[in-house]
């Protein structure tokens, strides 16, 4: 058992120490020092936890994170960095998504639900590349039966094969449609398959406490039931190689296996993004008791952080080691709104830091998916090369933090909207513009932005 634990993190995450966690998320994050080594802590301890003794294991909890900050600031890119680092199964929801049990709408459970679809979906995908080369051999099998049929009643001939004389015999005809088929001389032919197709209507359930379970099932139950369709059709050999070697990876998967490693991957390496948790934030006082779509879903998601068992189409899913990471403004509500028994459940309260200007300036530069250099490589597929200099940098953040600063403050996400506009004419114009060197300075910004934020009723709109 305790190999098998250790073998549910992945290598390339369960290698990586704190610090190297904290690295790999400055290349693409800038600044949130705190809140990155909070994650990476985090992290770390899920493959801690997965090699202590197997009596101590079960005892340590999750510590659950709380990352508040403004809109704009980084919460959802270290999440979403967080999870392709971790190679973990990985699901942000919205808080605010979700209603109270008896009320129409997505009751908690189904985030568990989710993850667990992707838990499952990625234990598939890694089982299916263990075994495709076995998969992709079992095919051009299929594939040479369907381009020199057994029968033999008929003899063999294609203006695209090399001639075969015709007292050959099979084996020495299918050595060469193979070395064809290897060489992709036979890419171009078309071939005839059979294809399964289940008929499946749709149903979508959207009800109160056990309705959208019940959903699962009935799907479940009809895909049993309701017969498979055959369906012809005709493809180029390179497509249907493709199609027949994923159908005979699916064969070769043990489903049962699957399920079983997907389930134990969830319970123990499992992330849950939730964001939004501010708006669900409760406020009572004594003439105006608990708002029920707040502290109720609030109250639903108690269980869940807390441990407990979840049915899923795949089975029960416990989760007690989920890690839950919660994020919000909390501009209007605290951390101290939430109820109580919530607040103990995510120890950890992270506060992340408002953008500066020379922030913004990194934002544009820095990371590996820096908006400068996306604009730059969008345009250079038009054949256009754009120069942005730094001069012209410094102005872009400085119209960005002015803008945020009166009118409403998005962080980051200013930076997009005036990128885009200081642009626009650029982009419309580029396919007209092969082999033009651009060069975007100071000036250049000035005169496309500066009026536009100088005219607050303009800017709120535009910019």
């Amino acid at each position: 058992m305790q190999a098998g634990l250790a073998a549910l993190a992945p290598m390339s995450s369960a290698s990586l120490t704190p610090a190297q966690i904290v690295t790999e998320l400055d290349r693409y994050i800038v600044g949130q020092g705190k809140a990155k080594r909070a994650v990476a802590i985090a992290l770390r301890n899920r493959w801690r936890r997965q090699n202590l003794p197997p009596e101590l294991r079960d005892e340590v909890a999750p510590k659950n994170i709380i990352m508040i900050g403004p809109t704009g600031v980084g919460k959802t890119e270290i999440a979403r960095r967080l999870s392709r680092l971790a190679q973990a199964p990985f699901v942000k929801v919205e808080a605010s998504k979700y209603t109270e049990v008896g009320y129409v709408g997505r009751d908690v459970e189904s985030m568990i639900r989710d993850l667990t679809e992707l838990g499952v979906n990625m234990v598939k995908a890694e089982l299916m590349a263990q075994v495709q080369e076995k998969a992709e051999r079992l095919a051009e099998d299929r594939l040479l039966d369907l381009l020199l049929p057994r029968t033999g009643a008929e003899p063999f001939g294609s203006a695209s094969l090399e001639q075969v004389t015709a007292g050959a015999s099979r084996e020495a005809t299918l050595d060469k449609l193979r070395a064809q088929l290897r060489a992709g001389r036979l890419d171009e032919r078309m071939v005839e398959l059979e294809t399964q197709q289940q008929t499946m209507p749709m149903i979508e359930v959207l009800s109160g406490q056990g309705m959208e379970e019940m959903g699962i099932h009935l799907k479940d139950m009809l895909s049993n039931i309701m017969p498979t369709k055959t369906r012809r059709r005709r493809v180029r050999v390179a497509d249907a190689r493709k199609l027949l070697a994923q159908e005979e990876a699916a064969k070769l998967v043990d489903m049962e296996d699957v399920v079983a490693q997907a389930i134990r991957r969830v319970e123990n390496s499992g992330i849950v993004f939730l964001d939004e948790l501010d708006k669900v934030a409760g406020r009572q006082s004594a003439a105006h008791g608990p708002d029920v779509s707040r502290e109720g879903v609030q109250r639903d998601l108690l269980p869940i952080v807390e441990g407990s068992a979840v049915t899923t189409k795949y089975g029960v899913v416990r989760t007690d080691h989920v890690l839950f990471i919660a994020a919000g403004a909390f501009h209007v509500a605290k951390p101290s709104d939430l109820i109580p028994e919530l607040q103990g459940r995510f120890p950890i309260r992270v506060e992340l830091e408002p953008l500066t200007r020379e922030d913004f300036v990194r934002i544009l530069t820095e990371p590996r998916n820096a908006l400068v250099r996306q604009y730059v490589e969008l345009l250079k597929t038009e054949g256009v090369t754009l120069r942005v200099l730094p001069e012209a940098v410094d102005a872009i953040a400085e119209i960005a933090m002015r803008v945020n600063e009166s009118t409403e403050n998005i962080g980051a996400r200013r930076l997009y909207t005036v990128m885009e506009k200081l642009l626009e004419d650029i982009s419309f114009d580029a396919p007209d513009l092969p082999g033009k060197e651009l060069t975007i300075d100071a000036e250049y910004v000035r005169q496309r932005l500066a009026e536009i934020w100088r005219d607050q009723d303009l800017s709120r709109y535009i910019l």
